[in-house]
């Protein structure tokens, strides 16, 4: 380095960081510093993701087969209290922490816990270690007792410190199990959030369906009461989730008088379970439920994609059994489409995108749902051949009409390429919609990306469309300035379909819309960006699925012969600790997908058959839309003081690299 070089850097800038400015964050101080590292944010469903944590324990314990009782009490002043009957937490001295009890180091340390070794839960929904102690990290009083040997012992903690030590209180000759009350904090999560007496109300009426063996009494402080909440309830469902598709569905119509329900347990080194329940009503936008260790995966997974597989196979099998040729066109859409579907797997191990755990990723339990489905669905179509035609029928008419709609858009793209070319956008590369599969228009950042993503093209099911940087807000622009945006138009002729009151997605020219930008912070302005765009303009394509995002990753990492792909850092710490454990690695990082190559781009991001897309929707509730539309607003709108309340109550949540990057 050039001594010129020295003499340019600012006075003071070598002094400004040295090793005091290195900081080393211990116990649960992370936690407090990082909380939407380890529950999803600070809003409401972060606040409630807390609840869950410590009912989802108890869930274990009765799940294990040692508990069969659980209570919830919500008192006021945002007091939560989980009880159970099971064996109690350890409270015996920790081999590792001398002077330290089992119980305070499962409450103060991350990453301890009972359920890494599989030898005290078979099956379990908290894996990582870290709930409990999240829990009462982020409360301001935590207070634990357990009655276990006859002995009740307690102990108490504020913002994941102790205050005391563990304590015996009392004898319990009759008694076991643990009792955890704990009040969030207000620093954490705000003055105003508070608990929602009925969310709580559901999530425990929801966890009894979901474990036909335990009992779940809830109770509610007074003056939380309304018509909704009682003051007390005991929940116990020995039908399970067909219980529970049974009061959902009410007295509406089905397809086939008797819905799809079952279960089948799998013994030995797999060890699991499997029950569902699956109904196909006459008039429904579909409403799914899945389900992993009693904890709900709202983005489903590798558990629904062997429920669709299992349903598709099953459906096309029973109908070349009755001699329906046309059958073969049957896409798992077809059969999924405006069901409704409760999904719960019991698993060892189950790996899950996040900490979160809103996504199964674990691929075992792809393979043990589809082999427990398909031999059940295929008796339940043929013992009945009537159910069996009722129910082919209702998926043909689905699969005849998705086949119209694509003609007409295959229809509609051939004539708009052969006859008026002129009206589609000069940067667009279409495909030629003759292939097998469904089509899809990439929205990519950049003609470098573009470039890349035209080679890596399936030439006759995918369109590419370079966009130039970020485009315009929309929420923020008013109409006459929307509509003189030149790659707004573009985009909009790309489409074919129209926007706002003129928006018809029956003439939308693709079945997918991807939006495929670098996996960076720009790339994700750019994301949030377009989906402002198509929230704003355009969302009925929203409502109806065909919106997604491509998940391009991050890192490529190598060790000799073998690579991988990481989306983020994260995932590249996971992978070097178990698929390069030990090994010596080379890691390069993608800058932009124009740095791609075409082979790479295509195997990572674009393929079908390797990538992973997430698919953007909007809650089917009128309350749930206008959530939606309240936070667009409050982000992407006209006014910025409302942006700066929201950077500012949750700065604290950001990551100083990717700050600095």
């Amino acid at each position: 380095m050039s001594d010129d070089l020295f003499d340019k850097l600012p006075a003071g800038s070598a002094e400004a960081y040295d090793s005091s400015a290195i900081e080393v964050l211990e116990g649960l101080e992370p936690v407090r510093r990082r909380p939407g590292m380890y529950i999803g944010g600070i809003d409401e469903r972060a606040l409630h993701h807390l609840a869950a944590e410590v009912l989802d324990n108890s869930m274990d314990e009765a799940v294990a087969g040692h508990a069969n009782r659980i209570e919830v009490t919500l008192e006021e002043g945002n007091r939560l209290t989980i009880t159970d009957n099971g064996r109690g937490m350890p409270v015996d001295e920790h081999p590792k922490y001398p002077g330290k009890s089992a119980l305070e180091v499962i409450l103060t340390t991350l990453h301890s816990g009972g359920k890494f070794s599989g030898k005290a839960y078979a099956t379990s929904g908290g894996l990582h270690g870290v709930g409990v102690s999240v829990v009462n990290a982020l409360s301001v009083l935590t207070r634990v007792e357990v009655a276990r040997n006859k002995e009740v012992y307690a102990q108490e903690f504020s913002r994941g410190s102790p205050t005391g030590p563990l304590a015996k209180i009392g004898n319990a000759p009759n008694r076991r199990g643990t009792c955890v009350t704990f009040v969030p904090d207000a620093e954490i999560f705000g003055e105003d959030a508070k608990f929602k007496p009925l969310r709580l109300f559901r999530l425990a009426r929801s966890k009894a369906y979901l474990f036909a063996g335990v009992e779940i009494r809830w109770k509610c402080a007074p003056s939380l009461v309304s018509d909704e909440v009682p003051a007390e309830a005991t929940f116990q469902f020995p039908g399970g989730l067909a219980d529970h598709l049974t009061e959902q569905l009410g007295t509406r119509e089905c397809v086939t008088t008797q819905f799809f329900r079952g279960s089948q347990d799998f013994p030995g080194e797999q060890q699991g379970r499997v029950e569902w329940a699956i109904a196909w009503p006459l008039w429904s936008d579909g409403a799914y439920s899945w389900y992993c260790n009693t904890i709900p995966t709202p983005d489903g997974g590798t558990h629904e994609q062997g429920l669709r597989a299992a349903l598709t196979k099953g459906i096309r099998a029973f109908a070349e059994l009755i001699g329906q040729k046309k059958a073969k066109d049957i896409a798992p859409e077809d059969v999924i489409t405006g069901s409704e579907i409760m999904l719960s797997v019991f698993i060892r191990d189950p790996q899950f995108q996040s900490q979160t755990k809103d996504r199964l990723t674990s691929p075992e339990a792809a393979r043990m749902v589809e082999n427990a489905v398909r031999d059940h669905f295929d008796h339940f179509l043929s013992d009945n051949l009537e159910r069996g035609k009722a129910l082919l029928g209702h998926v043909m008419e689905r699969m005849d009409e998705r086949l119209r709609r694509k003609a007409e858009r295959e229809v509609k793209r051939k004539t708009a390429t052969n006859a008026r070319k002129l009206r589609l956008p000069g940067k667009l590369t279409d495909c030629s919609g003759e292939g097998s599969g469904e089509t899809e228009l990439f929205i990519v950042e950049g003609d470098s990306a573009g470039g890349s993503a035209k080679q890596a093209r399936d030439r006759k099911t995918q369109a590419i469309l370079p966009i130039r940087g970020k485009i315009l807000n929309v929420a923020s622009a008013t109409a006459d300035k929307i509509r003189a945006n030149q790659e707004i138009a573009d985009l909009g002729l790309a489409l074919g379909c129209g926007t706002r009151k003129d928006c018809n997605p029956d003439n939308l020219r693709y079945d997918r819309i991807v939006i495929m930008t670098d996996a960076d912070v720009d790339g994700a302005h750019i994301a949030t960006l377009l989906m402002t765009f198509f929230f704003q303009e355009m969302p009925e394509l929203v409502r109806r699925g065909h919106l997604y995002l491509a998940q391009p990753p991050l890192y490529r990492i190598t060790s000799g012969s073998t690579s991988a792909y990481a989306k983020d850092d994260a995932h590249r710490a996971e992978l070097e600790a178990t698929k390069f454990k030990g090994k010596k690695v080379e890691v390069g990082r993608f800058k932009g997908l124009g740095e791609m190559n075409p082979q790479q781009l295509r195997e990572t991001t674009m393929s079908p058959a390797t990538r992973s897309l997430i698919r953007i929707t909007l809650p089917p509730e009128y309350e749930g839309r206008a959530a939606v539309k309240e936070l667009v607003d409050k982000l992407m709108g006209r006014d910025p003081a409302q942006r700066f309340m929201f950077i500012q109550n949750r700065a604290g949540e950001l990551d100083p690299e990717m700050i600095d990057a």
